[in-house]
């Protein structure tokens, strides 16, 4: 595989009720594909939310958009752009980092799903981060490491709003 430059294909996921704001790095190849978030099939971000919050997996992007709203998350990414090899986070050079304020939600806490989109937030937004953050293990499929069960665990706590903020 070659080494591409590319920018980020979507727009943020969020509502005007949005409370939690989980942030990638950027899209994988097949996110990219399938125009939409966590697109890898054998990615655990779609399972850990249904597990997280009892509720059926969701079986395409209406699906899984609505379930994000439904929690008042928000879903993006630290990187604009980046020249990247397939979706290996390992290959990324000349990141550009997203502008977070497109997003126009009452954010409470963000989420970062895995190591490289917290090194890369630190590194871009989190000297000017207003927000608490929390990294936490990446559902990628190269993350194997970790259960569903263990990854619903990390992440629980720091999904559910509607209550006072996890301290961080």
């Amino acid at each position: 595989m070659k080494r591409e430059h590319l920018t980020h294909p979507f727009a943020p996921l969020f509502d005007a009720h949005s409370e939690v704001l989980i942030l990638g790095s950027f899209p994988s190849a097949a996110s990219r594909q399938a125009s939409f978030y966590y697109g890898n099939p054998h990615n655990r971000f779609w399972p850990l939310l249904a597990l997280v919050f009892g509720e059926p997996l969701p079986r395409n992007n209406e699906e899984r958009r609505k379930l994000v709203l439904r929690h008042h998350l928000a879903l993006y990414d630290v990187i604009a752009s980046c020249s990247i090899v397939g979706s290996a986070d390992a290959s990324i050079l000349d990141a550009v980092p997203l502008d977070l304020s497109a997003i126009k939600a009452p954010l409470r806490r963000i989420i970062l799903n895995g190591a490289t989109a917290g090194r890369l937030y630190e590194r871009f937004l989190g000297p000017a981060a207003k927000l608490p953050y929390v990294i936490l293990p990446s559902t990628s499929p190269a993350n194997a490491a970790l259960s569903l069960t263990r990854l619903a665990e990390a992440y629980g706590p720091y999904l559910k709003t509607g209550e006072a903020p996890v301290s961080l």
